[in-house]
């Protein structure tokens, strides 16, 4: 076969998870709207403004009312990252986890409660989180720059157009690849999550061609769909953006983009990673870390370096126990005489 996953197992996957799938819908379809309703607010200031001028400078001003909006969203949802993280993404792969380890899992809304505490259990609090994610990337990029590397040491001519085309690829596959190492962690039950993302991260190492492969038609696929939605949103978009003052049929393109971006995160991209889990569980089953790949990592990546003295920071040595108090009369001199 093309790809070493299951579909039906993924699809499986994602239908018993399904209250995490509404969950991501419900919040990236209103951040969709969050973006409508906020950029179509500053067109409408951007106009009002630009009553006080000739039509350029309305044109003018409406566009960039837009163009504020939306920068204002967008900067309120990267401050929100970090809730992302912890209550969409982490608690989503928590649950994936143990539907594919083929483990009892609460049905319902109660699965939400139940990620909740596994990810808490693990990882103490979602900053944590955010900085392994972070560092992960990080390392992830040195690795398939690696892989890259080798690739181009290859005498193959003519081919520079398609190298540079698969390297672009390669890039947007990778950003599927640190929901996998987190995976990893949850799915060992990791009582230091810096060590465990260090030792899933030699792992991906030592099998980074084989999951690269899947990681690539994987993107594919979802970009290809996301495209898909882009057209079918298309229309309705440019229909909103007519509802705005001075609306642009560019303004709809936008939004369409956008929306078709929220669908992808809601439900394509869950797709991508409990397949790319199945083929990355499968290759490293029973293997253990290189230390040869832990040295080459140690010395090409400061990510890989600080999640070593994170790691290392976490562990704790343990205080000499206290001496056990003597049994009655053990050990102890006896009384002097009486006089």
């Amino acid at each position: 076969m093309l790809w070493d996953f299951s579909i039906s197992t993924t699809f499986n996957a994602l239908v018993r998870t399904w209250p995490f799938i509404v969950a991501r819908i419900v919040v990236y379809v209103g951040v969709a709207f969050a973006y409508v309703f906020i950029t179509g607010t500053g067109a409408s200031v951007g106009w009002g403004i630009g009553l006080a001028g000739d039509e350029g400078f309305r044109a003018a001003s409406t566009f960039w009312g837009g163009v504020a909006g939306f920068g204002i969203v967008s900067a309120i949802l990267y401050f929100l990252r970090e809730w992302f993280l912890y209550m969409l993404k982490a608690g989503h792969i928590a649950v994936l986890v143990e539907v594919l380890d083929n483990r009892p899992l609460p049905e319902g809304r109660g699965q939400i409660a139940h990620a909740q505490a596994v990810v808490r259990e693990r990882f103490l609090e979602a900053n944590i989180l955010f900085v392994i994610d972070q560092l992960v990337k990080g390392v992830i990029k040195v690795i398939t720059g690696i892989v890259d590397f080798v690739a181009r040491l290859l005498p193959i001519p003519g081919l520079q157009g398609l190298t540079r085309f698969l390297r672009t690829v390669v890039r947007i596959a990778v950003g599927f690849i640190d929901e996998v190492i987190l995976a990893h962690n949850i799915r060992v039950g990791s009582t230091n999550p810096y060590q465990t993302a260090q030792d899933a991260l030699v792992l991906y190492a030592q099998n980074a061609v084989h999951i690269l492969k899947n990681a690539v038609w994987l993107a594919a696929i979802v970009w290809g769909l996301t495209f898909v939605l882009f057209l079918i949103l298309l229309g309705p978009a440019i229909g909103i953006a007519y509802l705005f003052p001075g609306s642009y049929a560019s303004l709809g393109i936008v939004l369409a983009i956008v929306f078709a971006i929220c669908l992808k995160a809601a439900i394509l991209e869950p797709f991508a990673i409990v397949s790319l889990m199945q083929v990355y569980f499968a290759a490293t089953e029973g293997q253990t870390p290189r230390e040869d790949w832990r040295g080459h990592l140690d010395q090409a990546s400061e990510q890989f370096r600080e999640l070593g003295e994170k790691a290392r920071g976490l562990v704790t040595t343990p205080e000499p126990a206290a001496p056990e108090p003597a049994a009655a009369g053990a050990g102890t001199p006896p009384p002097p005489p009486q006089s």
